[in-house]
């Protein structure tokens, strides 16, 4: 049995141990005398680090903002700039609506996602020593590998398709083309069901997809990074297959958070849709 060191000098741990310390939340429970695995348990981790990668993503534009200028631009600028028309032009091409806020939903998501995404390149046990220097002896440090901060998303996301539906086709309309619509009106128990079915169906995916692969991609991370425990061999192995894991991991970085950026705008735009 391989035998690795937890974090904090705890003793020897199994492979198992390992994977499990390292997939286990920071959580305050809101019930008394409940484990903190629980519905009513709040996952300080995924909330923090989210925030704070939210707070760092607009001080980045902030700054693109400050120094930006009409001549030649500067690296960063440039870069904010490619981003941002290459997010316009296709929430361009897949809104059809009138809505102004299509756009910056859309920078907010892809940019957002990415930099939550982008945290798995990050050795687990080099965050793992620096939360536990300060007393925190689980943190898990990719906020999309939380099925909670996905979910999250994607039910914002539902309740804008909701939004954008009344304001296209005001409250009378959107209730009566969920009675009618795709079968007529003779259909109406059959449409309604299939319409709820529908609705719903769009936000679980939405966050399922994007969570499958960043939880799926983090634990591949932590099989590749369980290697170096077995000497100069593994921690080789381990570096090598960490450096090929990581450069296909930027595909799925970026591609995750442009389909969950894509669909979101096509579901807003499907719901303006009179049928």
């Amino acid at each position: 049995m391989i035998q690795l060191l937890a974090a904090g000098g705890e003793g020897p741990k199994t492979p198992t141990d390992y994977i499990n310390h390292h997939l286990t939340h920071l959580a305050k429970d809101l019930t008394p005398n409940v484990s903190s695995d629980t519905f009513m348990a709040i996952h300080l981790d995924t909330m923090v680090t989210s925030f704070l990668l939210g707070l760092l993503m607009m001080f980045g534009m902030w700054v693109a903002t400050r120094r930006a200028t009409a001549g030649v631009p500067g690296r960063w600028q440039a870069f904010v700039e490619l981003v941002l028309e290459f997010i316009h032009g296709q929430t361009k091409d897949a809104y059809h609506g009138t809505s102004k806020l299509v756009t910056p939903i859309a920078i907010t998501l892809f940019c957002w996602i990415i930099m939550m995404n982008s945290m798995d390149f990050i050795p687990v046990d080099f965050i793992a020593k620096a939360t536990e220097a300060v007393g925190l002896h689980n943190w898990r440090p990719v906020p999309t590998a939380d099925v909670n901060a996905t979910l999250a998303m994607s039910i914002t996301v539902f309740f804008l398709m909701i939004g954008f539906a009344i304001r296209a086709k005001g409250v009378g309309g959107f209730i009566h083309e969920l009675f009618t619509a795709p079968f007529g009106p003779w259909m109406a128990p059959a449409n309604l069901l299939l319409n709820i079915v529908e609705l719903l169906s769009k936000p679980v995916s939405l966050a399922m997809r994007l969570f499958g692969n960043m939880y799926g991609g983090e634990i591949v991370f932590l099989l590749i990074w369980m290697l170096a425990s077995a000497g100069f061999v593994g921690t080789l192995a381990s570096a090598v297959f960490g450096l090929g894991w990581g450069l296909f991991h930027i595909l799925i970085v970026i591609l995750q958070a442009f389909i969950f950026m894509m669909l979101s705008v096509v579901y807003l735009s499907l719901m303006e849709e009179h049928h």
